[in-house]
């Protein structure tokens, strides 16, 4: 799969508090005091505060306050959900298209804006009682997220650069999920004040707009990255055209189903936790109150994992992580709470003090954890890999369809309650569907389950430390040139950069238990010495040829194999023989100097036995667990420099850092 290409200048959005350009990071939290993050951040919490306080309001006003006939107070949640998802599947596309067009700092000012005319109007509504007028709101504001979604997630990768998309996406997902949990608390608590609760909400609603339209005005220019697109305005056709559009790019729209699955699971959930804190748990809406704290509060703290679990880069090693623990949190619910006795409704003190309870929250929590680590990986990913002309209308394909898997989860998780599934059931359903999921989409895209691989074996078997990390070019194509210690050396590669990588390996590699299965996987390249096998030689070189001239990073160890006493081997030749390759082709290729250091003696390096020979994983542990390497990446070299005296000089430098 050939990444899209990303931007490699930003506009003056990033020019505004940009951090230094060494690649230096001082983590996701320091985003929030530089203007190019700080102000569309504290934009779409307000929105998203706004959004749930007006429903949730609205939801509680007509189910305990008014008496509306058309509308039965069972009904009211249903509906007013529906509404307010119907815009997303009718002017997703539209939207896609605007903020592609257009300085998205000024689409965010204009949808802040008719935020500020459609509360006015709710306002209006929650004073004088109407539920017509506020339903109509419900789709306008609908409408509102609609136009401001895609604008959301382009603007991101178009200010940060691509060491501070995890951390980003993390910070965004996690402000929305605190913004949701207090709107709808704000929004419950203000109506049910007596008398003048109505009049508490409609001031609550315009403030918050109002708030967001004034920090929006802080918001630096984003331009148009695509000012060129004619507009087609038949949200029908323009719809197919989006999803087709994603389509196009196999790994994104992989994760764009991915991530709607996250949503599907997610709704499953939130849409029963007032059932279940009643008919399960034997709580009041005090309980079902805390169920919503506790799911939040674990999806913020999974996002702001990310950045910490993945080096601060876009590490889609976490999503299979995310995955498993979903699964396995969702199905422990289920064994906690299916044996719970009949007793009469518990307030929350009463539920607490239960220890039975806190095994469930411990698994909504932790289920709502991994949630985050699967869905702000995937986010990251998508706006990575998506050609930044189609960006808005790819993160419009994404709405569409979670909007479209949203829906399907009301209908499904209905049809099970009404075929006579009880809640905890649904959710073990959930969980064993998801990793039946999950696992389907990882077969579609081995990518994820080789980055989860490169994630375990750095962090969990080794304690790996990288530095340089940022000389890999963040897009076009490069060679990848490193020594050769282990045989692990491929997957700390892999652990290591952000883009997929290519590798030409000795073919006899192929043929180890295991691993060789993993290279396959990753459609590593099997090479051959030419008077062994002239076929698999001329084959691996039309291969790696052919992986430049789509633009992404080959990787090839010049030694030509694994060293047999920890020292650095003379460099062979199949290094000038690609870059000569590319010359004719046309391309300009860096060489990026690579050092893999502290490898030698472990579990996947070769170490003499009794007789003379040398073999690789045997006695387990003989260094111990957790051992500490390093890969230091040195400044890339152009191809006319890179002789292969050269190179060996440059690694063997890079390894006396080690």
């Amino acid at each position: 799969m050939t990444p899209d290409p990303t931007p490699t200048t930003r506009p003056a959005a990033q020019a505004a508090d940009a951090p230094a350009a060494d690649g230096a990071h001082a983590g996701q939290f320091a985003l929030l005091g530089q203007r190019r993050f700080a102000p569309f951040f504290w934009t779409q919490f307000a929105g998203a505060a706004n959004d749930n306080l007006f429903k949730f309001a609205f939801t509680v006003m007509v189910t305990y306050q008014l008496s509306v006939s058309w509308m039965p107070p069972a009904m009211a949640g249903l509906v007013i959900g529906a509404l307010f998802i119907l815009p997303f599947l009718l002017f997703s596309a539209t939207a896609g298209q605007l903020a592609d067009k257009y300085d998205k700092t000024r689409l965010i000012r204009f949808v802040k804006t008719l935020e500020i005319a459609i509360m006015a109007i709710a306002a209006v509504g929650f004073v004088v009682g109407s539920a017509a007028v506020l339903l109509a709101c419900t789709f306008l504001m609908g409408l509102h997220s609609t136009l401001f979604g895609p604008v959301k997630f382009a603007y991101l990768p178009q200010v940060l650069r691509p060491q501070e998309l995890t951390g980003g996406n993390g910070m965004v997902e996690m402000g929305t999920f605190v913004a949701i949990l207090l709107g709808n608390v704000a929004g419950g608590l203000l109506v049910a004040i007596p008398e003048v609760g109505h009049g508490w909400v409609a001031a609550a609603c315009v403030a918050l707009a109002l708030a967001g339209r004034a920090v929006a005005q802080r918001i630096p220019d984003a331009p148009a990255t695509d000012p060129g697109l004619r507009i087609n305005w038949n949200p029908f056709t323009e719809t197919w055209r989006s999803l087709k559009l994603a389509h196009g790019n196999t790994v994104v729209f992989r994760s764009l189903l991915g991530i709607s699955w996250m949503w599907f699971f997610g709704a499953v959930f939130l849409s029963q936790f007032p059932s279940f804190a009643k008919d399960v748990l034997h709580g009041d809406e005090r309980v079902a109150s805390l169920l919503l704290v506790v799911f939040s509060v674990g999806i913020g703290t999974g996002a702001l994992l990310c950045e910490v679990l993945s080096r601060r880069q876009v590490e889609i090693g976490l999503v299979p992580l995310g995955a498993i623990g979903m699964s396995v949190f969702a199905i422990d619910l289920y064994f906690a709470s299916r044996g719970l006795p009949a007793v009469p409704t518990m307030g929350l003190g009463a539920f607490l003090a239960q220890p039975a309870h806190w095994r469930v929250m411990a698994d909504l929590a932790l289920l709502s954890l991994f949630a985050g680590l699967y869905s702000v990986p995937m986010y990251a990913l998508i706006q990575l890999r998506s050609r930044p002309t189609h960006r808005a209308r790819i993160i419009a394909a994404n709405n569409i369809l979670n909007a479209l898997f949203m829906i399907g989860s009301s209908v499904i998780a209905g049809a099970l309650l009404a075929a006579g599934a009880s809640v905890p059931q649904i959710f073990l359903l959930t969980g064993i569907a998801n990793a039946l999921v999950a696992g389907y989409i990882f077969l579609l895209v081995p990518e994820y389950l080789l980055r989860f691989l490169a994630w375990t074996v750095s962090n969990l078997v080794y304690r790996f430390r990288i530095t340089g990390a940022e000389q890999i070019p963040a897009d076009g194509p490069a060679l990848l040139v490193c020594n050769h210690v282990s045989f692990m050396d491929p997957v700390l590669l892999m652990g290591a950069s952000p883009r997929p990588i290519h590798f030409v390996m000795d073919h006899r590699i192929f043929a180890t238990p295991g691993l060789g299965a993993v290279f396959r996987l990753a459609k590593a390249i099997p090479v051959a010495p030419q008077k062994e096998d002239p076929a698999i030689y001329e084959a691996a070189f039309a291969r790696a040829a052919q992986v430049l001239r789509d633009g992404d990073l080959l990787a090839i160890f010049p030694e030509g194999a694994i060293t047999t006493d920890g020292e650095l081997q003379a460099f062979k030749g199949g290094v000038a023989k690609i870059l000569a390759q590319a010359e004719a082709d046309g391309l300009q290729v860096p060489v990026v100097p690579m050092a893999l250091t502290n490898l030698w003696g472990s579990f996947f390096s070769r170490i003499e036995l009794r007789g003379g020979k040398r073999r690789a994983m045997v006695k387990p542990f003989r260094r111990g667990w957790f051992n500490p390497v390093g890969l230091h990446v040195g400044a890339p070299v152009p191809a006319a420099e890179a002789q292969p005296e050269a190179l060996r000089a440059r690694v063997a430098e890079l390894r006396r850092q080690g």
